[in-house]
């Protein structure tokens, strides 16, 4: 059976066996009821903490939209800042320059709203700082912001007739650290194993099989991929998002041991260049 094929029959399968124990375990976070993650719950209370918020109170419509708006304004002056300055900050090997104000403003706002439209290439236009704590940040809040709101409409319905609707500060923690981090922790060590890259080096020179010179990025991928995939983000780590390789075992390896490389393995580039030479003999005229 094709790859293809079969890789839409797992994940259709995949989605028909989990959406119902992950809707259940969801909702439970939700009600607040016991689940595997209580563990958590020391942290939940030190943001809470840290942040002034009484876990207890229940907010009305106006409260609930109105911390909904102020935690949104928060993140986009904090990613304005680091995006502007981001040349100036660590975490930036390959010396890539800060956004200008415009180029940021969009980004923000893009994020923000979850639609993430780049007018940048991840690779050259942002560093591994505002990566991680502006692009992987917003992917977590932007998401989480969503799932609270839904969380607060969907109690209020259940209710049918209240006032208040719940609390949007403990759905928005709760979203983020008894669902989206756990899950993007998994997904992580998954790429991580499978070759993803996750270092804070600066972009890696290797000589191809055809003797040229490329520059390959890596940097902390496998932190963001998974909020990306898991949040329908989009606003991928790379120019090219998913359509770009993200297993460079096989290249990492053979710069090690100082051998030519390159994006296939030398026996499919042989076989390649057999092909070549059998279709230009094929289509050489007679006698030539």
């Amino acid at each position: 059976m094709n790859t293809e094929i079969l890789g839409v029959i797992l994940q259709w399968v995949a989605l028909v066996v989990l959406c119902y124990p992950l809707g259940r375990y969801i909702a439970k976070v939700y009600r607040g009821e016991r689940t595997w993650l209580d563990f958590m719950a020391p942290v939940e209370r030190f943001v809470y903490r840290v942040c002034g918020i009484d876990p207890a109170q229940e907010m009305d419509w106006k409260q609930f939209l109105k911390a909904l708006l102020m935690v949104n304004l928060f993140w986009f002056f904090w990613g304005m800042l680091l995006l502007v300055f981001q040349g100036w900050l660590p975490l930036n090997p390959d010396g890539n320059p800060g956004q200008s104000p415009d180029l940021a403003f969009n980004t923000c706002i893009s994020f923000m709203v979850n639609c993430n439209l780049q007018h940048y290439s991840g690779e050259t236009g942002l560093s591994y700082f505002t990566q991680l704590f502006v692009i992987m940040l917003f992917q977590f809040v932007t998401a989480a912001c969503g799932m609270a709101a839904m969380a607060g409409v969907m109690k209020a319905l259940a209710a049918k007739t209240t006032k208040t609707i719940g609390n949007f500060w403990v759905f928005l923690t709760k979203s983020v650290t008894r669902i989206l981090m756990p899950l993007s922790l998994v997904v992580g060590i998954l790429l991580v194993i499978n070759g993803t890259p996750m270092s804070f080096d600066g972009k890696q020179t290797i000589t191809t099989l055809e003797g040229q010179e490329q520059v390959i990025s890596q940097g902390p991928t496998a932190a963001i991929v998974p909020i990306k995939q898991l949040g329908t983000n989009g606003g991928g780590y790379f120019g090219t998002n998913s359509a770009r390789a993200s297993s460079f075992r096989y290249g990492r390896r053979r710069a090690a041991a100082g051998r030519s490389t390159g994006w296939v393995s030398r026996r499919s580039s042989v076989r390649w260049r057999a092909r070549r030479s059998a279709s230009v003999r094929r289509l050489r005229p007679c006698g030539a």
